[in-house]
């Protein structure tokens, strides 16, 4: 891929695309260029009417199959800041790196903040070429199962989200030092809000007497699950590229949901939810989506949701469904 990449962007220089798109914006603001959503929301908080934040993943988009195009790289060659995750589901963007050579400030969000490993719980499917040992425990949490490689999904965490907010509003006030207490403002606002946020949550889960979930899907939550002290299963760690999980996953969770009670499966967006409407049909449980913020629909783009949204109709669906126990 390396390669192809490498010809896609010599083809498009030769083209004569580069002149155009490394000139200075007339208007004299910032040009950023983020890879997934709550990267573009976190910029486009803190840099308000300063500068220009593009999502580069187009709306809906699977960032784990996700194929830059030429235009793609020269973006991120051009651009002032290009703010990426860092981690397993875009591994191009260190291939895109190599081969653009950006000229601008390069930020990752695993980077920001402390990371943790990806998780495998009791039941969860097997990860073709992953290998666990059932007895090994190195980490410090009563969380079950092992762990296996970093976890990406560091703003599922509110607590996360607002620590980043913040340090993108010290890189912007850096690239743009004559506007830098304005992005810092900007910054601060928006990390209270998320802050405030984060007690609503913390509220919530401190009324209840089990925090049990399962979600009949991928799990890219550790963060979330850790912030609030979460015991979940599921079928799929974070990463996955997985969709059929093995009957006895099924019947695992199944079982599960059953045995204690469980009033709701969850899945995340983007979900055909297959799976957790067959594990809630069976135990006769109910399904529920809870929004990773990884992307988002061209709707929700168009229709201004923000981080702050997103997560907080999460709560509310929180509220309606795990209120039920």
């Amino acid at each position: 891929m390396k390669r192809l990449l490498i010809c896609m962007l010599a083809l498009a220089l030769l083209a004569g695309c580069a002149p155009a798109s490394v000139q200075e914006p007339e208007d004299g603001k910032l040009h950023i260029v983020a890879t997934v959503f709550p990267a573009y929301d976190f910029a486009r908080a803190a840099a308000g009417d300063l500068a220009d934040v593009e999502l580069l993943l187009p709306p809906g988009t699977e960032s784990h199959s996700y194929e830059p195009t030429p235009a793609d790289i020269l973006k991120v060659q051009s651009c002032d800041l290009f703010l990426y995750l860092g981690g397993d589901s875009d591994q191009w963007v260190e291939t895109i790196l190599e081969a653009a050579e950006p000229t601008g400030r390069t930020l990752a969000l695993i980077d920001c903040v402390e990371t943790l490993e990806e998780e495998h719980v009791e039941g969860m499917q097997e990860e073709v070429g992953h290998h666990h040992d059932e007895d090994e425990d190195d980490h410090d949490h009563d969380h079950l199962g092992t762990v296996t490689e970093i976890d990406e999904h560091v703003w599922t965490a509110p607590a996360n989200a607002a620590a980043i907010t913040r340090q993108f509003g010290e890189v912007l006030a850096e690239l743009d030092s004559a506007n830098g207490e304005r992005y810092r403002a900007n910054a601060e606002k928006y990390a209270e809000e998320i802050d405030t946020l984060d007690g609503e949550f913390h509220a919530f889960f401190d009324s209840l007497p089990d925090r049990t979930m399962v979600f009949g899907d991928r799990f890219p939550l550790r963060y979330f699950a850790e912030e609030f002290d979460l015991r979940y299963y599921a079928a799929f760690p974070g990463c996955s590229t997985q969709t059929e999980p093995s009957a006895a996953t099924i019947a695992f969770l199944t079982n599960k949901v059953r045995e204690e009670g469980i009033s709701t499966v969850w899945y995340i967006e983007f979900s055909n939810h297959l799976v957790a409407d067959a594990i809630a049909e069976a135990a006769g449980a109910e399904t529920a989506m809870f929004h990773t913020c990884h992307n988002v629909s061209p709707n929700e783009l168009a229709g201004g949701e923000t981080y702050v949204t997103l997560m907080r109709g999460n709560l509310e669906r929180l509220r309606a469904h795990l209120n039920e126990r």
